[in-house]
């Protein structure tokens, strides 16, 4: 099986200030974000309509008389959203995301929308990912644990080192390559399976990658063809003992599948950003609330088990991409209409 990356729109261009003609609104806009929009939309000649709130069918009506918006990936945007974002003139979605798979951006193209994603430092995905591997790896969770209660015996369980370890790299787009290129700087052997690129892999198929590898790392797009890339089959397939790292999206692993690999022993351990049914819990604050995904807290509590809120991309290098790109999209949306 081979992935093809989803279709990315260009990085931005070099664009003169002009008078403020283009419209953006932007949805799902976080404090962050909102500071750098203000900073860039009037220097690039547009003017920005920022709300916190996600886009949905109650609030469409902040894009009437702009064509182009701007959403973010934390929240889906349903056939239902997309007719009223139509309604109210939008022709154009940029998201500020690699991903597009929260979007139904079959439906939004039968009815007229354009929908296209950014590109941002690939760095920002790909230093996290290696920083999973060497947490999993070196059992930094129960190290850390254990300091905090002031335990500071070692653990029975002695770490790996990278230089020593197979590592399988599943797609190697812009952020699979740049991890590829860390790696080597390891030592580790490493392993892909995907469309190819200019990288020092060793390309395989995708179960003799999952036999002959100690760590797996994913980092294809969500679609049907992905979706639970790792099911109970595929972890079947993998080595004894091995790691899994996850810094793409939730739904190419199979949860339950997963839990019974670890706690049966199957598997040493993963290292997840990003997990299936997270929408609703990342970014949210639960401390005083029930966790309705069961899966969660059952992984959670597992000593080889790292989890993080989908922050892999969260740095300031890729939040200035994300923004600058996402302008820039619907400006060049903009001038293909006026020059198509």
């Amino acid at each position: 099986m081979t992935f093809s990356p989803v279709p990315q729109a260009a990085s931005a261009p070099s664009i003169s200030p002009s008078v403020p003609t283009t419209g953006i609104t932007v949805y799902g806009c976080g404090r962050d974000e909102a500071v750098l929009f203000r900073e860039m939309a009037p220097r690039l000649g547009v003017r920005t309509t920022l709300t916190e709130a996600a886009v949905s069918e109650g609030n469409t009506e902040l894009a009437s008389g702009s064509q182009c918006v701007s959403v973010g990936h934390k929240s889906p945007v349903t056939p239902a959203v997309l007719l009223s974002l139509r309604r109210a003139g939008v022709t154009y979605i940029s998201t500020r995301s690699i991903g597009c798979n929260h979007i139904d951006v079959e439906y939004a193209t039968r009815i007229g929308i354009t929908v296209e994603n950014v590109v941002y430092s690939p760095d920002s995905v790909a230093d996290y990912t290696l920083m999973l591997m060497l947490m999993a790896v070196r059992n930094a969770k129960t190290t850390v644990r254990r300091a905090d209660l002031h335990d500071y015996r070692l653990n029975e369980a002695r770490g790996k080192e990278l230089r020593d370890l197979t590592v399988g790299v599943i797609g190697t787009g812009r952020i699979g390559t740049a991890v590829v290129d860390r790696l080597q700087g390891f030592g580790s052997r490493v392993l892909a399976h995907g469309s190819r690129s200019a990288t020092t892999a060793d390309y395989v198929p995708l179960d003799v990658l999952l036999r002959s590898s100690d760590i797996v790392t994913l980092h294809v797009p969500l679609s049907p063809d992905t979706h639970h890339l790792l099911g109970e089959r595929r972890i079947r397939q993998m080595k004894k003992g091995a790691f899994v790292i996850n810094t793409g999206r939730g739904p190419l692993i199979e949860t339950e599948a997963l839990v019974s690999a670890l706690e049966s022993g199957r598997l040493s351990g993963a290292a997840l950003d990003v997990v299936e049914g997270e929408e609703g819990i990342f970014y949210a604050d639960c401390r005083d609330r029930l966790i309705e995904n069961t899966l969660l807290p059952r992984l959670q509590s597992m000593p080889n088990v790292l989890i993080s809120p989908h922050t892999a991309y969260y740095t300031d290098h890729a939040l200035r991409d994300t923004v600058e790109n996402s302008i820039a999209n619907c400006l060049n949306f903009e001038s293909r209409k006026q020059h198509g």
